[in-house]
């Protein structure tokens, strides 16, 4: 399938790993030229070592501070500016208690998770209007809609993202930026393997029984019974990043394998 964007220059956070380095590889396997950010420099020279000719720059960068996303924007400016924006930058954060929870946990997850995304936004997305192009790609979580208990300060920042986005779509979708969000669940990443590999030290087991246990316990409704793989969400985003999305706007496309007990409404 073409997805029309051969020679767009689309803008990756998180992308030395998981998701966002899928992600980036599957559009550059459309056509699209891809600029790489995340915070350290070396996985982010893996990264684009392994896309090739596609990578149009990369730059290490903290989300967290806007001076570093305005250097970044400039980075891009110069190359014309991102056409796509695909944020995948983010961390699970402190778990436990949710009232045990200091403040300072709950901030990291929100600068980390929900502010990154605006600041973001704030950046790149103006010259998309310009040009009268563009699309905005968030990767929430399940945890938006359907939070657990541990992971207070994850779920309330991804759930406050989910909402930003419906927020933006509605004034910048008229001027051509589709804005979209992407909710995976139990993708297999760095992120998860940290998780599961910290279970199975818990348990006294095997990764995979830790896996299994992790499936039958925590995520009764996640009907395929297995991790997904990170190129199982790349193609949505790549989608959602395409002219074969030009009348989705405001939008959660949910990755889970039916983890969401519920409707999508």
């Amino acid at each position: 399938m073409d997805l029309g964007i051969s020679g767009k220059l689309a803008l990756l956070s998180g992308a030395s790993g998981g998701i966002g380095l899928e992600a980036a590889r599957v559009l550059a396997a459309d056509g699209a030229r891809v600029f790489l950010t995340d915070l350290e420099q070396g996985p982010l020279d893996d990264a684009a070592s392994a896309l090739g000719d596609a990578v149009a720059g990369t730059a290490a960068c903290d989300l967290t501070d806007q001076a570093a996303v305005d250097a970044l924007r400039d980075k891009v400016a110069s190359l014309g500016g991102a056409d796509m924006l695909v944020h995948a930058a983010g961390v699970t954060g402190a778990k436990g208690d949710p009232l045990e929870m200091t403040d300072d946990d709950w901030m990291e997850a929100w600068q980390i998770d929900f502010m990154s995304a605006v600041r973001m936004s704030r950046a790149f997305v103006p010259s998309m209007v310009d040009k009268g192009w563009g699309r905005v790609v968030f990767v929430t979580s399940e945890n938006a809609v359907q939070p657990y208990a541990d992971e207070a300060v994850y779920n309330a920042a991804k759930a406050a993202l989910l909402n930003f986005t419906k927020c933006v779509s509605l004034p910048y979708g008229p001027k051509g930026v589709l804005f979209n969000t992407v909710s995976p669940a139990f993708i297999e990443t760095p992120m998860t393997d940290g998780m599961m590999d910290k279970r199975a030290d818990e348990l006294g087991v095997s990764k995979k029984e830790a896996i299994e246990s992790f499936l039958k316990e925590e995520r009764p409704f996640l009907s395929l019974s297995r991790r997904g793989q990170p190129e199982e969400v790349a193609g949505v985003i790549a989608l959602l990043c395409s002219d074969r999305a030009s009348f989705v706007n405001g939008s959660a496309y949910r990755v889970d394998g039916g983890s969401v007990g519920a409707m999508n409404i």
